[in-house]
């Protein structure tokens, strides 16, 4: 698969199914970009286990910190990685060991070792993207911020079931 650039129907795909989200390298500070990413996706109706081994039992918003991906209760759909390109590897072996779907390595993270020992486990990968951005361009909730999402359309946003400016994917 070509890393350099993704096919819309493949991110959202990605983001349609998935319904559960481990994120690797969660933070408790209130203005590091992987809490907001925490908060964005339980926002949208994701269950999230956020993943520290340095805040072991702590909570970030009100979700439980594991300290490894073998430590959260239940399946994970999608990894999110919110570490440095070297440790991805790391990181993508745990995922497919746990038996994980999707790999999603975030902005200015990209390992092709690991990409690829993903793709030959049978997962999906994404790299150097941000699910949060991706949701918000594909949903059209970008475009509040003023941000040219690249994507042309005369259909309507499609809202969420709760809250007043929560769109939802638009289908294809």
């Amino acid at each position: 698969m070509n890393h350099d650039a993704y096919d819309e129907d493949y991110i959202r795909s990605i983001l349609t199914s998935a319904k559960t989200v481990a994120l690797v390298g969660a933070s408790t500070n209130v203005v590091r970009p992987s809490y907001f990413v925490v908060k964005y996706l339980k926002s949208k109706g994701y269950t999230v286990y956020p993943v520290n081994p340095g805040l072991v039992g702590q909570a970030i918003l009100g979700l439980k910190v594991y300290g490894s991906l073998k430590d959260i209760p239940g399946p994970v759909d999608m990894v999110d990685v919110f570490r440095n390109s070297e440790a991805a590897l790391g990181i993508t072996k745990e995922a497919i060991e746990i038996g994980a779907k999707v790999v999603w390595m975030q902005l200015t993270v990209r390992n092709d070792e690991a990409a690829a020992l993903a793709e030959a486990a049978g997962l999906k990968v994404v790299m150097n993207r941000c699910p949060k951005i991706e949701y918000g361009r594909l949903s059209g909730e970008i475009g509040w911020a003023g941000v040219n999402s690249g994507t042309i359309s005369s259909a309507r946003g499609q809202l969420g079931a709760v809250g007043l400016q929560n769109r939802i994917l638009r289908k294809t």
